[in-house]
């Protein structure tokens, strides 16, 4: 099954005006993309890289996965042309002086590792600042290699590339977002840009589908984590940050890079609520409010609930909250669940959580079903 290209985004493919002064983003255009949703899985954060292109002659590959959205310097120019903050190659060319004009089958490609295996739901190929460079097409595969193999491991013959992403005209100066509903476990993806051209950035948007050996290894280990298949499922609040913040690797490096609520004036609380990896013992938590120091939680309390339908319990009561601190609770018991959920009084934010547990047998056997039946 290959992907088809989201309808409500045809209204702005096509030419991009050239640049006319002022904010270069004022006639950017974009759609509502609902895969967005999910977890960014080629995030540098998580991993992520281009480990390869056949040509980056005006503007190098990594760009591709810069967090930060691309800028333009009307005025910025290089021994090469003008420089671009994307992926550009430059202009292919035809065999002769008869026939000047690239081939149907001429493209430029990437190469891209995702930081976290995963099943992909969307793609956002961002044209951003590219207005007459734009490639005429674009076009994904995604493939499953175990390990770390290098680029000339990826493109031999033996590797199996499944189409997320058939080859559809893109627009100039336009996130150009692709629904994918091919389920199952992609590592590493390759990029074409048809016949050539630049792509601001690229965007991945999937669930995360870690390696059951991996984690049975591991014994203890986070089981919300973003790398290691937690997700999060709901928010009261992101005015500020996303959610998903909280489960990202590492500690916080900056206020913007855990989540922030906008100020209550009610006499309600905020919250997060997650999926864990699967059914989990946790027996640790760690809530840090690290770079929050005016804003941070007052208090926090955590809960879990075993299953869909099953009741919340909370493990953690309500506990005051320092600024820029990382707090560690050891619990009484270990608490068994699938879900669990963070609530902050009033508002504020936090960093990151950390649920440090096991699988328990039955959901390290669900995960490793779920892993096969991915290819995994």
């Amino acid at each position: 099954m290959t992907a088809q290209q989201n309808p409500s985004l045809a209204s702005f493919t096509g030419d991009a005006n050239p640049y006319g002064g002022g904010d270069p983003y004022a006639d950017y255009r974009t759609a509502d993309l609902p895969f967005t949703q999910y977890a960014n899985l080629a995030d540098r954060q998580l991993g992520a890289g281009v480990v390869a292109a056949n040509d980056e002659f005006f503007a190098q590959r990594e760009n591709l996965l810069v967090p930060e959205p691309a800028e333009f310097d009307p005025e910025h120019f290089g021994h090469k042309g003008k420089v671009m903050d994307g992926w550009e190659t430059r202009r292919r060319r035809g065999a002769s002086a008869e026939h000047p004009w690239p081939t149907e089958e001429d493209h430029d490609w990437a190469l891209i590792r995702l930081g976290a295996p995963g099943v992909i739901r969307g793609i956002v190929v961002d044209t951003a600042h590219f207005r007459g460079n734009y490639p005429q097409a674009v076009s994904v595969e995604g493939a499953s290699v175990a390990g770390s193999p290098s680029p000339e491991e990826l493109l031999a013959d033996d590797v199996k590339w499944t189409t997320l992403v058939p080859r559809t005209p893109v627009g100039g100066h336009a996130a150009n977002g692709f629904a994918v509903s091919t389920e199952q476990r992609f590592t590493h993806l390759r990029l074409k840009q048809h016949p050539d051209g630049g792509i601001a950035r690229l965007r991945v948007y999937g669930e995360v589908v870690p390696d059951p050996a991996w984690l049975t290894a591991l014994g203890t280990f986070d089981v919300v984590a973003l790398e290691n298949g937690g997700q999060v499922e709901d928010a009261s609040n992101l005015f500020y940050s996303p959610a998903t913040n909280t489960i990202q690797p590492g500690r916080s490096r900056k206020m913007d890079d855990g989540w922030e609520t906008r100020r209550r004036r009610d006499r309600g609380n905020d919250w997060i609520q997650y999926r864990l990896v699967d059914r989990a013992q946790i027996r640790a938590i760690e809530i840090d409010t690290a770079y929050l120091k005016g804003n941070s939680a007052g208090w926090a309390s955590v809960s879990v609930k075993d299953g869909e339908d099953g009741e919340w319990r909370e493990v953690l009561p309500r506990t005051r909250m320092q600024p820029d601190t990382n707090h560690r609770f050891v619990l009484p018991e270990a608490a068994v669940g699938t879900h669990a959920r963070v609530d902050i009084f009033p508002d504020g934010g936090i960093s990151r959580l950390r649920l440090f547990g096991s699988l328990t047998e039955d959901g390290a056997a669900h995960l490793a079903a779920r892993h096969q039946e991915l290819g995994g």
